[in-house]
């Protein structure tokens, strides 16, 4: 099975997981056509390319179909697998399946709602369509493709992509006993954030320009941080805080598993898929608004160094014994993907 992913190699593409561990089955062969870096290198190369962008000059997405089809041409896969997919033009897709090319697609976001120039496009809008197969993390987003474009999908989850050796290195650590939030800011985050520090929380937040959001004697800002030093930031504290954005209100987030997949404690939105994942003050901890959240986020600091040992211990168990690892998501998509071949 030869299986062509579009998407992009960084730091945060969990493309790059599955582009591993799909090459670890035997007979199967997976290559990267990275449109997303090709896009960023343009767009980040200067301030008139982000002018002429934006102004709807867009050659550089004929630039990127161009070339993915001469990939197609070369490599020549059964598959053709889109992560999100907004630099693909549909026509393209549809020029793919002319070929006999069964086409995926996964997206990380949701393609019903935009909330920023990342987050989709019209490429992704008039493509929702076309694809032989959707891949989703969230339920609802499952059941919208199914009853409005009557196209297969299949749930998949986010994951967790850990060593066992950097788990160790991370659990070395002296624990920092505050509430930590790892995330890029916005104005609902900063909201939230807020009301728990007029409740007497103390949060170290990490990300890009989080002075601009917040001014307040009980929070302190970082940059972001990447590689093993995210990993290490996810364990170190005592309370890793996830906030769900408007899209995944009702779902889950990649941090849904990374907190737990280190052996992290996560505060985290009582949503049906962290209840149907996680037991509840067991493994993590859930709440329904910022002053419950802000009750439990103090309780959880004071609580004794034998309990928090405890807590961790479940979570990292629960992140191994029920797969929630991409080396186990990959699974799903191998068996879906051979699966797709035979019909």
């Amino acid at each position: 099975m030869k299986i062509l992913i579009v998407g992009a190699l960084s730091a945060y593409a969990i493309e790059r997981f599955y582009l591993k561990h799909l090459n670890e089955y035997a007979d199967t062969h997976a290559e990267i056509f990275t449109a997303q870096n090709i896009f960023l290198e343009y767009y980040q190369k200067n301030i008139f390319n982000k002018i002429i962008f934006r102004l709807g000059y867009q050659a550089i997405y004929s630039k990127i179909n161009k070339q993915l089809k001469e990939k197609i041409q070369s490599f020549a896969p059964d598959i053709l697998f889109l992560f999100k997919g907004m630099e693909v033009f549909p026509e393209t897709i549809i020029w793919a399946k002319n070929r006999g090319i069964k086409v995926v697609n996964y997206n990380p976001d949701n393609p019903f709602i935009f909330t920023g120039r990342g987050s989709g496009n019209s490429n992704i809008t008039r493509s929702i369509g076309l694809y032989d197969l959707h891949l989703t993390y969230n339920r609802e987003i499952q059941e919208q493709i199914e009853q409005n474009y009557s196209i297969p999908t299949v749930y998949l989850p986010f994951g967790f992509e850990l060593s066992d050796e950097l788990y160790h290195t991370c659990t070395q650590q002296k624990e920092m006993v505050k509430v930590c939030f790892l995330g890029n800011p916005d104005k609902q985050r900063a909201r939230f954030i807020a009301t728990l520090l007029n409740q007497g929380v103390a949060i170290d937040v990490y990300g890009f320009k989080w002075d601009k959001y917040i001014n307040h004697e009980l929070c302190t800002t970082f940059p972001g941080v990447y590689g093993e030093d995210y990993w290490k930031v996810l364990y170190r504290y005592r309370v890793q805080l996830n906030i769900m954005r408007i899209h995944n209100e009702n779902s889950h987030n990649m941090r849904s598993f990374e907190v737990p997949g280190v052996g992290g404690i996560m505060l985290a939105p009582r949503t049906k898929e962290h209840q149907n994942f996680f037991i509840q003050n067991k493994e993590i901890f859930m709440y329904e608004n910022a002053e419950e959240c802000s009750r439990i986020a103090l309780e959880l600091l004071k609580a004794e160094s034998s309990q928090i040992s405890q807590i961790r211990q479940f979570a990292r168990l629960k992140s191994e014994q029920a797969g929630f690892s991409y080396k186990d998501r990959t699974g799903i998509v191998f068996q879906t993907l051979s699966k797709l071949l035979k019909q």
